[in-house]
C-alpha cells in the first residue's frame, strides 16, 4: 500500500488507517457538527489529511485544534491525530494518542499500529512488538501488522521469525517486498528477501 510519506515506516503507518474506512466516514447530518467555528468536526479532519498531503503541517495541526470539547476524542480525530504526530515526529505524542485509539478502537489496525511504530522510533522495540502482539488476534489478515512484526523480530535478532511474519504480509499483500527490500529495519535480511 502507498501512501504520501516518502518512507517505509510511515507507509506501514498510514497503510493501517485505510484498512477499516469507518473510521474516515462519519454522518454529516447537523447532530455531528462540532463547535470549533461552526466547521463540522468531520469537515476539520478532512481539511487536515489535504494539508498533510500537501505539507502543510501548521495547517494541518490547527484544523485539529480548533475543535472543542468531545469532539477532540472522538476516533477519527485520533487517528489524524496520529498521522500529525507521525509527520512532526512527535514520538511521545504518538504513543499516548496511538495508546488511546487502541484501547478506543481495538477493531481498527491503526492506533495499534502507530502506537507501535511510535515506540519503535524511541527505541523501545520490545514494547512495540508486545503492542502488536496482542492486536494480532483482532487483525489477523493486516499485512502491515505481520510486516512490522517482522521488522521488530529482525530489529530484535529473531531471524526465523521475522522471515516468518514478512512471509506472512507478502502472503497478504505482495507488494510488502518492495518496502522490504529498502527498508533498514529489515537489512539483515536484505538478500533472503531478495531471493523471495
Amino acid at each position: 500500500m502507498r501512501v504520501r510519506r516518502r518512507d517505509s515506516h510511515a507507509g506501514r503507518i498510514a497503510a493501517g488507517r485505510h484498512l477499516h474506512p469507518d473510521l474516515d466516514s462519519a454522518p454529516a447530518g447537523p447532530e455531528h457538527h462540532g463547535m470549533g467555528g461552526g466547521i463540522p468536526w468531520q469537515r476539520r479532519v478532512q481539511y487536515s489529511s489535504g494539508f498533510l498531503a500537501l505539507g502543510l503541517v501548521a495547517e494541518a495541526a490547527a484544523e485539529l485544534a480548533a475543535l472543542e470539547g468531545a469532539d477532540r476524542g472522538r476516533p477519527e480525530v485520533l487517528s489524524a491525530l496520529c498521522d500529525l504526530h507521525s509527520e512532526t515526529k512527535d514520538w511521545m505524542a504518538m504513543i499516548e494518542v496511538g495508546r488511546i485509539l487502541a484501547r478506543a478502537r481495538p477493531d481498527h489496525p491503526h492506533g495499534w499500529i502507530s502506537w507501535a511504530y511510535a515506540l519503535r522510533e524511541v527505541q523501545r522495540v520490545e514494547e512495540a512488538r508486545a503492542v502488536l502482539l496482542e492486536a494480532e488476534p483482532r487483525h489477523p489478515a493486516c499485512g502491515v501488522l505481520h510486516y512490522n512484526l517482522a521488522c521488530y523480530a529482525c530489529l530484535l535478532g529473531d531471524r526465523p521469525e521475522a522471515e516468518r511474519r514478512l512471509r506472512r504480509a507478502l502472503a497478504i499483500d505482495g507488494s510488502w517486498k518492495d518496502s522490504a527490500l529498502d527498508d533498514p529495519d529489515l537489512a539483515a535480511m536484505r538478500t533472503w528477501i531478495a531471493g523471495l
